[in-house]
């Protein structure tokens, strides 16, 4: 949840690593680009969001691609995470602030954590 709500909650970040990375963009241009990747990580969110929420309900039906819907949103989440940490930009630099990329990681331990443990438990 921290993951998803703090470039929301702080903005500065993500437009202090822009301002950064462009240093001849205006403030609309900025204002702009932070609103761009406002509305990726809110996707991001919701369809990780949607997805786990998804799983913890198949888990509670017993369905039997629940194993494979979990596993298959980890990976998706460490691809995201990774991305946010190593893509980089135009300017040469990472496109998304390094402390948002970090966070970024945060939901993929739980993540790893449900999977190595339903493992132990079948």
């Amino acid at each position: 949840m921290v993951a998803a709500l703090f470039p929301f909650v702080d903005r500065t970040v993500l437009a202090d690593h822009i301002r950064a990375g462009y240093p001849a963009y205006t403030s609309g241009e900025i204002d702009a680009a932070v609103t761009a990747y406002l509305v990726i990580l809110a996707v991001v969110g919701a369809l990780g969001l949607l997805g786990w929420a998804g799983t913890i309900w198949a888990a509670g039906a017993a369905k039997r691609w629940t194993f494979s819907a979990a596993v298959a949103l980890l990976v998706s989440g460490l691809c995201v995470a990774v991305a946010a940490l190593t893509v980089r930009d135009t300017s040469g630099d990472v496109g998304l602030a390094p402390l948002l990329g970090w966070l970024l990681v945060l939901p993929c331990v739980p993540g790893l954590a449900t999977v190595a443990l339903w493992r132990r438990t079948e």
